[in-house]
């Protein structure tokens, strides 16, 4: 086989499907891909969701994770997020002319490897090539479904006032992974993306506090600040938040600091914010700190100052969270 994609690998002809049974098939084989036919047949029962995204982001391979595994744990978080456990993914590759097929098998053996931990299987997809110059290395789009899990009800609609906001980890990490692997920045440690699945921790709070959980985001582009925006524009309530119980790594608020980002405006790929009625706040963050010992309590849901985010500093001053306007950090996911 070459050693970099031609525009051959895309003809449909033998070319493609050398790539396919070398690489894809080979790697990602299971009795639904196996069949090789032009969709996948599923046997689901329950109540469905459904999600789908690309991903375009540079470069490609960054510390701590790369476009494959992001893919798989982007689409998988998002099901989860709908209170879902994610069963099938399809998987769609755009590919530059000149892609070196070690990098192309690198990738989907993490696509392997991300979907293995995360229990989904890769059932049905599409390859294009296009020309030298009409594209930017790989592009990937995945789609995912999923079983809602009969306890949940997680929607917007459900916020009150009095709830708690949670979230799993450390903000920001990611974002500044693959800001300093781009601007080549050093730090004493390695910044590492936080990319992982959150589907199985998800359920664990899902099987256990059911209804209780009344929204769930995972903290992607625009990061913490720009989920719970969402939230108080839609709600037509306030949210009150406190900085010192928002986790952020030292060497990632450096890297903020240096490049003046705010933590708060920065992707994170596996962090989520949980809203939960304010009795089992308690027992949520027990869950979650049993996961990463930086879960916290961050916030509360307030009728007193309507569709506002105001957080309040280690010293007690207090200060308006804005919505992010533009895009901080272009092609980082």
């Amino acid at each position: 086989m070459n050693d970099i994609i031609n525009l051959q690998h895309g003809s449909g002809g033998e070319e493609t499907a050398k790539l396919l049974n070398n690489i894809i098939f080979k790697h990602l084989e299971n009795p639904i891909l196996n069949q090789k036919h032009d969709g996948a047949f599923l046997d689901l029962q329950g109540k469905l969701a459904y999600s789908t995204d690309s991903y375009v982001i540079s470069p490609i391979f960054f510390k701590g994770g790369n476009i494959g595994e992001l893919a798989v744990n982007g689409t998988v978080n998002d099901l989860s997020m709908c209170g879902a456990e994610p069963k099938f993914l399809s998987l769609a590759f755009i590919i530059e002319e000149g892609f070196p097929m070690n990098d192309f098998e690198k990738i989907v053996l993490s696509i392997k490897k991300t979907a293995e931990n995360a229990g989904v299987q890769i059932v049905t997809g599409d390859t294009k090539v296009v020309e030298r110059g009409k594209g930017d290395k790989i592009y990937i789009n995945t789609s995912g479904i999923g079983v809602v899990n009969p306890s949940a009800d997680i929607k917007i609609q459900n916020i009150k006032a009095g709830d708690t906001i949670l979230i799993n980890a450390p903000i920001a990490s990611h974002g500044m992974a693959v800001m300093s692997e781009r601007e080549g920045l050093q730090f004493e440690s390695d910044i590492l993306s936080d990319t992982r699945n959150l589907n199985f921790i998800v359920k664990k709070l899902i099987d256990r506090f059911g209804s209780k959980i009344h929204f769930l985001r995972d903290a992607t582009r625009g990061g913490l600040a720009s989920i719970l925006h969402e939230v108080v524009s839609e709600i037509g309530l306030g949210i009150d938040l406190f900085e010192e119980k928002i986790a952020v790594e030292n060497s990632v608020k450096s890297a903020c600091e240096m490049l003046g980002l705010d933590p708060v405006y920065v992707a994170n790929e596996g962090v989520f914010a949980c809203i939960a009625d304010a009795s089992v706040g308690g027992e949520i963050l027990e869950i979650l700190k049993s996961e990463n010992q930086f879960a916290a309590k961050i916030g509360f849901v307030t009728a007193d100052h309507p569709s506002k985010i105001i957080m309040e500093s280690a010293f007690g001053g207090k200060h308006v969270v804005h919505a992010l306007v533009g895009e901080q950090l272009p092609r980082i996911c």
